[in-house]
């Protein structure tokens, strides 16, 4: 593996972590209702479905969910449903952000467990997340050589680019509730909830024959 051909992967996998997604708008919000801090959590929840994700595809998961309507069925829906449980969770938030901060610290939705998995099943249940790898990082593998070590490489390179980009929209969520004072955690809690809503329905949507 080349540092070119590393340099290409990093490239594509930037592009495609920065356009927003299901984690990024989860590290948005999480750094708008808890702060950068807490929502690093979470960000290590993101970077840990990465490996699985990246590991089950070397292990032939991913094409599995290619050939296999049922299993992809049921790994789409359970991740459909769960991004449609986190946006109406969030478009029914309700008061000003020391209300929002005081409810989550009371029923445990802000506790370090909660945001740690939240973020982690969002994107180990994506089904797209498998087929996108089991399609792109084979580009990158030369299969003349050991196999393993090159997942490994991409893992840590896909990874370590996650968590900055995450780590940027925890920030601008963070600066974005302290410029649009208490207001703003609602309203960017209601947006990012329609958001969610929206990759819910279109993963709802999504067929394992348009992968």
């Amino acid at each position: 593996m080349t540092t070119i051909t590393l340099f290409a992967f990093a490239l594509v996998s930037f592009i495609g972590i920065a356009t927003p997604g299901p984690t990024v708008l989860l590290a948005l919000t999480n750094g708008s209702r808890f702060g950068v801090r807490r929502a690093l959590i979470g960000m290590i929840g993101a970077v840990l479905s990465d490996f699985v994700l990246i590991g089950a595809v070397a292990l032939g998961l991913g094409a599995l969910l290619a050939a296999s309507e049922f299993w992809f069925s049921v790994v789409k829906w359970i991740g459909a449903g769960y991004l449609a449980f986190l946006g109406i969770m969030l478009l029914r938030s309700k008061g000003s952000l020391n209300e929002t901060l005081h409810a989550t610290a009371q029923n445990g939705s802000g506790s370090t467990r909660s945001i740690f998995f939240k973020s982690f099943l969002v994107a180990v249940t994506n089904p797209k997340g498998y087929l996108f790898f089991s399609a792109f990082l084979p580009q990158f593998i030369a299969p003349a050589e050991p196999q393993v070590p090159q997942y490994a490489v991409l893992a840590l390179v896909f990874a370590m680019i996650d968590f900055l980009v995450m780590f940027g929209y925890a920030a601008l969520g963070s600066q974005a509730v302290r410029l649009l004072k208490t207001s703003g955690a609602l309203w960017l809690d209601r947006i990012c909830g329609g958001a969610l809503l929206a990759l819910a329905g279109s993963l709802a949507f999504y067929r394992r024959a348009a992968a």
